[in-house]
């Protein structure tokens, strides 16, 4: 008996230790002049996010509306404090012009130090996004030069194959009946499966004639973050975060790690004895690894209007070795960005399109005209730049649905804020700050009528008018998605190869409006997207 209550003394201690531990700072903001949102033990204010609840774009649309006219407020993600920043021009100071106080991402996926790094398992670690600092700002400049538009340009011609070997397959399957259905998501996962297996392994793949290729597999459930072992491991890695990098606990599972190793370790070693040049990702790292890639300052007026700039930091030339794991992890981010955000915009780009015939049908138009213009030659990057409409598709697109709601930093030094109106305080070094770009997309006040699909708030005349601390789909400053232009680049040709053979319509299956899966998880609708494809 007397153990017992030792026992259970034990445990109710452990627990209020616990308890407090996890609540130590639920009164950070209480001495800061912004609001805040309530706080629940553990689950910060995001418990609904957490306990899947909503969709990440509309917990963040709630909570930017929650405090309107405000610049900044508080709020804890789990039992991290975040401050939401509002309003344009601070995004911008804060990301861009004061960037030196905030380099790095918070830890969500491990902290990136030199004893994680050379954990077996820490293959996500090493990865670009997940740098911080020094090792960051080296990487970034080292990796900059690759994804140039010339650079771009080099691998579009490495992407026409996969294209046409798509269009074939559902050809073929719509020939008797003039249409065929399908699940929007399923279809550019496939295709981006082919190109970014061309453009980053140098490697042949034909998802369409192997439904199960062991890469798309894996791909797909690399990007099953819904599964309970990763939400485990996240929670752990921003609870723990320390903890969780001295075991090496990493976003992956050790089964993708060792399978992707192998691959890029099977052409690294084919590449070399047969001498091979492909002008693809892995020849780049090559050269990175060489010292031999730099970066070229280029003009081009006809960039996509989404597309981001490279900052000075990015043109730095810094001769850093690159190891192996380090090549493997960039082709690895690559696969991921390529594999989902691609396919996911084009999903929903060709949801919009299904909503909005009159747009589908001048883009058509466009297309058309473009595919006359090149008289029966294969579509080119340069051809496909100067299309105006599908761009303004594309960021309109983004706009609505853009693919990371909410973008964050660590800040890792303190840092005021001083708005010269009354509003003075300090961000602490350790706390984060989050970009909530669903909210911002869906502003009136930056974009009229923000519900409504409407390509021609990015024509020539409108799109000056943009504050570009609002629109962010692909983040912002130097911290930005470094690959912006291999993503936009992909999306417009799969859909200008897709809409010259077919009409994209309506299904029975067809859900409108979109209902979005709930969760931290990747974007994407809970049933399914699925559309008839109807040959022209």
């Amino acid at each position: 008996m007397e153990v017992n209550l030792v026992y259970l003394a034990v445990v109710l201690a452990a627990i209020a230790y616990l308890y407090r531990w996890i609540t130590r700072n639920n009164d950070y903001f209480h001495d800061k002049p912004i609001p805040s949102m309530a706080v629940t033990p553990f689950l910060g204010a995001s418990g609904s996010l957490v306990l899947r609840k909503v969709s990440f774009p509309d917990f963040i649309q709630t909570i930017y509306n929650k405090f309107p006219g405000v610049k900044v407020f508080g709020m804890f993600e789990t039992i991290t404090p975040f401050f939401v920043i509002r309003d344009p021009e601070l995004i911008k100071q804060i990301a861009i012009k004061d960037f030196d106080h905030f380099v790095d991402h918070r830890p969500t996926f491990g902290l990136f130090d030199e004893e994680s790094a050379e954990h077996p398992n820490a293959l996500f670690r090493k990865t670009l996004f997940s740098m911080t600092g020094q090792r960051w700002k080296e990487m970034r400049a080292t990796l900059s030069p690759a994804f140039t538009g010339s650079k771009m340009r080099l691998m579009f011609s490495l992407m026409g194959e996969c294209f046409d070997e798509m269009i074939d397959h559902y050809v073929k399957k719509a020939k008797s009946s003039g249409r065929v259905e399908v699940e929007v998501k399923d279809m550019m996962s496939r295709v981006s499966i082919n190109v970014i297996a061309s453009c980053a392994f140098g490697i042949k793949v034909d998802c369409f004639k192997d439904q199960d290729h062991e890469f798309l597999r894996h791909g797909k459930k690399m990007m099953d973050f819904a599964r309970p072992i990763v939400i485990a491991r996240m929670m752990a890695m921003r609870v723990f975060p320390k903890l969780s990098s001295r075991f090496g606990i990493d976003l992956l599972d050790p089964e993708q790690a060792r399978y992707f190793t192998q691959v890029f370790q099977e052409t690294i070693k084919a590449r070399e004895s047969h001498g091979t040049v492909r002008n693809d990702m892995i020849d780049l790292l090559l050269q990175a690894r060489k010292g031999t890639l730099k970066f070229q300052e280029e003009k081009n007026d006809q960039e996509g209007f989404a597309t981001v700039q490279e900052s000075d930091m990015g043109k730095v030339e810094v001769m850093k070795h690159i190891t192996e794991s380090e090549m493997i992890a960039q082709c690895l981010v690559f696969f991921l960005g390529g594999f989902d955000t691609v396919s996911t915009c084009a999903m929903f780009m060709a949801y919009e399109l299904v909503r909005s015939p009159e747009v589908q049908q001048k883009l058509y138009e466009e297309v058309l005209e473009t595919s006359k213009e090149l008289a029966g030659k294969p579509l080119s990057y340069d051809a496909l730049q100067k299309m105006k409409y599908m761009d303004m598709v594309v960021s309109e697109t983004l706009r609505i649905w853009p693919l990371a709601p909410a973008t964050d930093r660590l800040c890792t030094k303190d840092y005021t804020i001083d708005d010269g109106q009354g509003l003075k305080f300090t961000i602490d070094k350790g706390t984060c700050v989050w970009f909530p770009a669903a909210g911002l997309h869906h502003d009136p006040q930056y974009f009229p009528n923000p519900e409504r699909f409407d390509p021609e708030r990015f024509n020539d005349e409108n799109k000056r008018n943009i504050n570009l601390g609002a629109y962010l789909p692909f983040g912002i400053g130097p911290r930005n998605c470094i690959g912006s232009r291999f993503a936009l680049m992909e999306v417009k040709a799969v859909m200008y190869y897709t809409l010259l053979k077919f009409t994209i319509v309506r299904s029975a299956k067809t859900q409108i409006p979109m209902q979005l899966r709930k969760g931290f998880t990747n974007l994407g609708p809970e049933k399914g997207m699925h559309v008839e494809l109807k040959l022209r």
